[in-house]
């Protein structure tokens, strides 16, 4: 998959990651998001927070969170679902 419309933004503290994935405009590529998720997670047998944000400031985006993360799975995680998308480029926020 090529997702380069797909905005991704990665946060990390501690032992709190989270990776947003935002899709403004373009409903379409929810599915692409979730496909992506569910590859990931099969994969490594992690299983981190999911929900979506629809309603805030009209944004369309998924979020994807994992809490104590003490043995630092996240950043794999995420990494593994950006190359999954085709996304190259991230933003911390």
């Amino acid at each position: 998959m090529n997702i380069n419309t797909i905005k991704a933004f990665h946060q990390s503290q501690e032992q709190y990651e989270s990776l947003k994935l935002e899709y403004i405009g373009q409903p379409e590529l929810r599915g692409n998001i979730l496909k992506a998720y569910k590859c990931v997670a099969g994969t490594t047998g992690l299983t981190p927070v999911i929900y979506e944000n629809g309603s805030i400031l009209d944004s369309e985006s998924i979020y994807i969170e994992f809490h104590d993360d003490l043995k630092k799975e996240g950043g794999a995680f995420f990494a593994d679902m950006l190359n999954e998308l085709g996304i190259q480029e991230q933003e911390v926020g």
